[in-house]
């Protein structure tokens, strides 16, 4: 009889494990399981240690412990990795810096704490001379060169190390993936949310899909931002395409009915400029020439549309990276599956599903936006971006079932 196989230990880092945070929707999956290819699926490992920076109304860490003894409380990170001894003592590590109560600066971005949790998990890592695969959930810190310092240590230190949002790997409608090696002419995302927040989610939703064409990515080498009416010029001057914006707006499930007793029709010019009190676009190239454009249109849609030009196909390819109707949206969380799913195989293959390096690409352009809206639209050239080249995962990794 062969030996049973060992359960691996995953350790959890949150700042919070309350209801609805990104905590409890990652954490929880990884106690609990969830619904994987029409059946409840249970990971062959258990979380044992938690780290919990903030502990607001609504906490759940005393009710999951109590349900999950195996799962232990622990005052610090480094002890949350070493079980409290003087060893690496676990096999997987979830990093989830979302959510709390953490200072703003005069840009707007929310310092969350990612980096500083990073450097304490590499603290432990050089000490022992080991490492243990890390998913960080979003992006990689509101710093870039932070972001970048976690990046080369992963590399320098061999860290299997995953990172990102549930967008790139949701369900979409419909199931199509960029062709590899696709000449893409230019690309569209339409979606909603705020600056340094749901922006993320946008520039991930087009970095997944146009880091398939032909050579992978390049890098980019400049972004501009544009918000209120230098949006609406922007859109008039026709900076990013009119085609590719209506294609990706076609594809929304959430389109708010622009005229009194229509619930169907398509907005006109002076509609979205009623619909959409603060639009903002980020518009960058790539260095292969690419454009890509963010369009975030809140009042408009609720939901993450692409659009994209291939060279030798008549009409846009389009899709949408779906999640449940608003308000499921923020109480069932059912995106978070796949990207738990993946984080999974990370832990239990040691390779990650995707490149981390869209993670790094993405962070950058968040902050990259964030600074040319800070410097009222400034075109900035991004350097640091352009050296951000890789190749993607041949394999999708997108939720079909």
């Amino acid at each position: 009889m062969s030996a049973k196989k060992r359960r691996l230990k995953i350790a959890a880092v949150v700042t919070e494990y309350r209801k609805f945070s990104h905590g409890q929707h990652i954490v929880d999956r990884f106690l609990e399981g969830y619904g994987w290819n029409g059946r409840h699926h249970r990971p062959e490992m258990d979380v044992v240690s938690l780290y919990v920076d903030q502990r607001p109304e609504g906490d759940l860490t005393a009710d999951r412990l109590e349900r999950f003894p195996k799962m232990e409380l622990m005052p610090t990170i480094a002890e949350t990795l070493t079980l409290g001894g003087s060893d690496l003592a676990v096999d997987g590590i979830l990093l989830v810096g979302e959510h709390g109560k953490y200072h703003r600066n005069d840009k707007g971005q929310h310092q969350y704490p990612r980096y500083e949790f990073f450097q304490q998990m590499v603290s432990v890592f050089r000490t022992t001379g080991k490492v243990a695969p890390i998913f960080n959930d979003k992006h990689l810190s509101w710093n870039w060169d932070w972001a970048q310092q976690m990046y080369d240590q992963s590399v320098e230190l061999g860290i299997p190390f995953m990172a990102g949002s549930s967008l790139p790997v949701t369900w979409r409608t419909p199931q199509i993936e960029m062709p590899l090696g696709a000449q893409v002419k230019e690309a569209v995302c339409v979606c909603y949310g705020g600056v340094d927040s749901y922006d993320f989610h946008g520039l991930e939703t087009l970095q997944c899909m146009v880091e398939r064409r032909a050579g992978g990515e390049h890098g980019v080498v400049w972004l501009e931002a544009f918000r209120d009416e230098q949006f609406w010029e922007a859109h008039h001057k026709g900076v990013w395409s009119r085609e590719l914006f209506e294609a990706a707006l076609s594809r929304s499930h959430t389109i708010t009915p622009p005229r009194a007793g229509f619930n169907n029709s398509f907005p006109n010019i002076d509609e979205l400029k009623k619909l959409c009190e603060k639009p903002v676009a980020y518009v960058y190239k790539h260095a292969d020439g690419l454009q890509s454009t963010m369009l975030l249109l809140s009042g408009l849609v609720q939901d993450f549309n692409f659009a994209a030009r291939i060279e030798g196909q008549d009409k846009p390819l389009s899709t949408q990276m779906y999640l449940p109707m608003p308000p499921a949206r923020s109480t069932l969380a059912n995106f978070f599956s796949p990207q738990c799913n993946n984080v999974e195989q990370m832990f239990l293959t040691g390779k990650p599903s995707y490149p981390v390096e869209r993670t790094l690409m993405t962070t950058g352009l968040t902050a990259a936006a964030v600074d040319s809206l800070h410097q009222d639209g400034k075109r900035l050239k991004t350097p640091h971006l352009a050296q951000v080249t890789y190749q993607p995962n041949p394999e999708s990794t997108f939720w079909r079932t």
